[in-house]
């Protein structure tokens, strides 16, 4: 007596699923269309291109009515610049440490010389910006 001859009768007619006829034929479709694809160049991954840079001084700051309009977040991702359109996206660089984050700007400022960007504390604190810092070196790209 074998093994199969202990297992009931369904079990003994049953395919497996690889060898079944549909799942056979659905993965050699998945395959085939999948080696005909092809990823996209590098410059249509993506629409966002720096289309300004600047070098200064970052900031912290907090409590404060946006010129946007939109109530000041301490936990938003979003800055201050003087000049940049409000709504634009501007990526970050602390250039002492390379940490970077990517802000929207939905307010005026900062109004200290030689700075260039207030962040929140929750963007400052992303590319390493502590308020015992006060202010660090930065390169911010504005995206288009």
């Amino acid at each position: 007596m074998t093994f199969s001859d202990h297992q009931p009768d369904h079990l003994n007619r049953m395919t497996t699923p690889a060898r079944h006829p549909v799942f056979l034929f659905l993965g050699l479709s998945w395959m085939l269309l999948a080696g005909c694809s092809s990823p996209k160049p590098p410059s249509q991954k993506s629409s966002a291109r720096v289309v300004e840079t600047q070098h200064g001084l970052a900031s912290l700051y907090t409590d404060r009515r946006t010129a946007s309009g939109e109530r000041f977040s301490a936990a938003a991702f979003t800055a201050a610049h003087r000049h940049w359109p409000l709504g634009c996206l501007v990526r970050c660089t602390n250039l002492h440490n390379g940490r970077w984050v990517v802000v929207r700007v939905n307010d005026r400022g900062p109004y200290v010389r030689g700075r260039i960007i207030d962040l929140t504390p929750k963007a400052a604190s992303a590319i390493g910006l502590t308020r015992s810092q006060g202010i660090c070196r930065v390169r911010i790209e504005r995206f288009h």
